[in-house]
């Protein structure tokens, strides 16, 4: 397990412009290794500009190392604001570090992600959401529950297909294969969407050790019922070990508390 960056903090944001803001986040991240499992092949990176959590797969210490190469690549994008461009670059870089290591192992390794990065949008500031894989971010505001990522997986192609319901997906045979990751000598293409900052947003990103555990419901009242970010994360890591426990659970939340203008632009002059 890697973790990189502040596990908890609070910050100011400035956005200068035509029409400058201030954002303030606050954030907290946290990871366990679960009551099943003996290893922790979750990474985690959670600073400006980007956050993410990195699920690896492979054994014993490979999917650690798996997970481990895309937080680190991830860590060097030291920009305020990050693109996709960018993050692909990151990815790619990774890639290249896990198959190497992935050649050593027998049945190779490899990793999902997902995160959120500050970009730099048509209208100010704004999240980039980015998954390959099965791990998730979510958005809560004003009582609402969104998945915003879309799993790569076997069960979530037959739900698309109408084969099988949700419900069925939790307890189906394959409910662990996914259909992308990082590594096995594949590039990696993640999924983008473009998320606005709202103040009152709270995001989670989380592996699948959570979601396994926690059904939405569950994950709502969680994030509805906690007042920081830091209770949010402890709340549900406890609930997913109180529920099982079965793989590794990391999640990171973070809260947009306000979202103001710096003042009006100065009219334009005749």
């Amino acid at each position: 397990m890697t973790q990189i960056g502040r596990s908890t903090a609070r910050v100011s944001v400035t956005k200068d412009g035509a029409q400058p803001r201030r954002l303030v986040l606050s954030w907290a991240a946290l990871t366990d290794t679960g009551n099943k499992r003996q290893v922790n092949e979750d990474s985690v990176i959670s600073g400006l500009p980007i956050f993410a959590v990195a699920d690896g797969m492979g054994g014993h210490s490979a999917g650690d190392v798996a997970s481990k190469a895309v937080v680190e690549r991830l860590s060097e994008l030291h920009e305020s604001v990050v693109t996709p461009v960018q993050i692909e670059g990151a990815l790619g870089l990774a890639l290249t570090d896990i198959d190497r290591v992935g050649d050593e192992s027998a049945l190779g390794t490899g990793t999902t992600v997902t995160g959120v990065a500050l970009a730099d949008g048509d209208e100010g500031l704004e999240w980039v959401v980015f998954n390959i894989g099965d791990s998730r971010v979510y958005s809560f505001r004003e009582g609402l529950l969104e998945q915003i990522t879309r799993d790569h997986s076997v069960v979530q192609e037959l739900i698309d297909a109408g084969l099988i319901t949700p419900d069925q997906a939790e307890h189906h045979p394959d409910s662990n294969v996914i259909t992308r990751a990082i590594g096995f000598h594949e590039k990696p293409v993640p999924d983008y969407v473009t998320v606005p900052i709202v103040a009152g947003q709270r995001l989670l990103l989380c592996s699948d050790g959570l979601t396994k555990e926690l059904t939405d419901y569950g994950i709502r009242h969680y994030l509805s019922t906690a007042k920081t970010a830091e209770s949010a994360a402890s709340e549900l890591v406890a609930a997913a070990l109180a529920n099982g426990g079965r793989d590794n659970v990391t999640v990171v939340v973070i809260d947009v508390e306000s979202d103001e203008a710096m003042g009006d632009a100065e009219p334009p002059r005749d």
